[in-house]
């Protein structure tokens, strides 16, 4: 207990010796075409983050579509009239800068960092394709298959993707979290060029849109900038769409994956509430705490039980994201070790959440979980990147960007009945789904890679 005493005053100590400005004032405007602007300083070096962030992705699609967000991502290089294809990113590049993009469930960002004196050459591009994107059919056929190749190689050609995927389908029904981000291959092949003309009339217009700057800014200087270039663009008439929420699980779900893959592979999802719709709203930090106290580094439970001591699992790990929009999945994942099943690791995975279920976790392993994720979340940001990004995503699902504060002293505040509370009434198999990936003889031992699709990139 004395070693981690003084593990904690050392983070403290480091915490209050961070520059000052990572804690500076976030300066909040609204144009009168409802584009929602935040700034905030940070005068550690002469550069500049700008994101816009769009209140749309993948869990705004239906049926039929899906993927759609993402093509539409793609699309938004291919050019205006003002700038053509590919005159973005050379532009950016020409001056010293970077940008890409990201499509998400509940959200559609693009980037650029820049020299801070550059900042107005990516207001004047990225107001531009805001409303006046061309959208070529040409281009489009092109760009289309280069995001089914992109799924190809991301999802079917990766083993442990492709488990997570049918996980998702399964454990949802009708949420929209059934679908995957990047779509099915299916939609894919029967989307038109209307489809995105639609979808890019209807959401990108500055009511539906954030503009995250952080750097070395003035927010007034910022202000003028983002008047001249988005203030002149028109609005859309935004109609919300339906709830959809998910329907109640009655019972266990399994799916089995056969493909060619050189190793087996286990995910479990237990249907857990998130910040956005938990009853109570220490639950969600409960459940963060409770993913540290599972997967938090070597001293976690499932690496010291499970990967060490056992020797039952090749690896294993836990995890939990409590800011999407709607309810989402706690989860359990690992690759059995050699000569062990993945029965034998769902034995071991299901024993450990019983015994958070039973025995509340130590003072000492808390204070322990609590370090590590108050400092994780602590140093992020350090990153202009980071910054931006965690206001983004807070103010696009509806949470609002002052969440990003009050995370450390929530996290700090939760107890070890808290957690032991949080597992016993979600941690159940109503709640559960398992996908289980039983390899086939590899044609072509390639490999794997990489996991996951959480964030399709540009």
């Amino acid at each position: 207990m004395q070693q981690t005493k003084r593990f904690l005053s050392l983070l403290l100590l480091c915490i209050s010796l961070l520059p000052p400005l990572l804690w500076a004032q976030v300066h909040e405007f609204r144009l009168d075409n409802g584009l929602r602007i935040l700034v905030k300083e940070d005068h550690r070096a002469p550069v500049v983050v700008s994101q816009i962030w769009y209140k749309v992705g993948a869990s705004y699609e239906h049926d039929g579509i899906t993927g759609v967000s993402h093509v539409l991502e793609h699309m938004m290089f291919k050019g205006t009239k003002k700038h053509g294809p590919g005159e973005f990113s050379r532009i950016i590049a020409e001056n010293g800068g970077r940008e890409n993009a990201f499509t998400g469930r509940d959200y559609t960002a693009y980037f650029q960092q820049l020299e801070k004196g550059r900042l107005e050459i990516s207001f004047e591009m990225e107001a531009d394709r805001m409303r006046n994107l061309l959208l070529p059919p040409e281009e489009f056929a092109r760009e289309v298959k280069v995001v089914m190749e992109e799924r190809r190689m991301r999802t079917e050609d990766n083993p442990q993707a492709l488990t997570y995927e049918q996980l998702n389908a399964a454990a949802f029904v009708n949420s929209p979290y059934h679908h995957p981000i990047i779509g099915w291959m299916e939609d894919l092949r029967s989307l038109e060029i209307d489809d995105l003309k639609e979808w890019y009339r209807r959401w990108y217009a500055p009511n539906n849109a954030t503009l995250v700057v952080v750097g070395d800014v003035d927010p007034q200087a910022v202000l003028e900038l983002a008047r001249k270039h988005y203030g002149p663009l028109e609005p859309s008439e935004l109609s919300p769409p339906k709830p959809r929420i998910e329907s109640r699980q009655r019972g266990t779900r399994r799916v089995t994956i056969r493909v060619p893959a050189k190793l087996p592979y286990l995910v479990m999802g237990y249907k857990v509430p998130v910040l956005k719709t938990a009853e109570a709203e220490w639950e969600p930090y409960a459940l963060e705490v409770l993913a540290g106290v599972l997967d938090g580094g070597n001293s976690a439970r499932l690496s010291r039980r499970l990967v060490r001591k056992q020797q039952l699992a090749a690896n294993a790990g836990a995890g939990y994201d409590l800011y999407a929009m709607r309810q989402s999945l706690f989860l359990l994942d690992g690759t059995p070790a050699e000569k062990h099943t993945t029965a034998e690791l769902e034995k071991a995975l299901r024993a450990e959440i019983e015994r958070l279920k039973e025995e509340p976790v130590t003072a000492e392993e808390l204070a322990r979980v609590k370090a590590q994720v108050v400092a994780g979340k602590t140093f992020e940001r350090d990153s202009l990147f980071y910054q931006a990004m965690q206001m983004g995503t807070l103010e696009t699902v509806g949470l609002g960007w002052r969440r990003m504060e009050e995370y450390s002293d929530k996290v700090a505040a939760v107890t070890a009945e808290q957690v032991r509370a949080v597992a016993r009434k979600y941690l159940v198999d109503d709640h559960l789904t398992i996908a289980e990936l039983k390899p086939l003889p590899l044609e072509n031992d390639t490999g794997n890679h990489g996991k996951g699709e959480a964030d399709e990139t540009h």
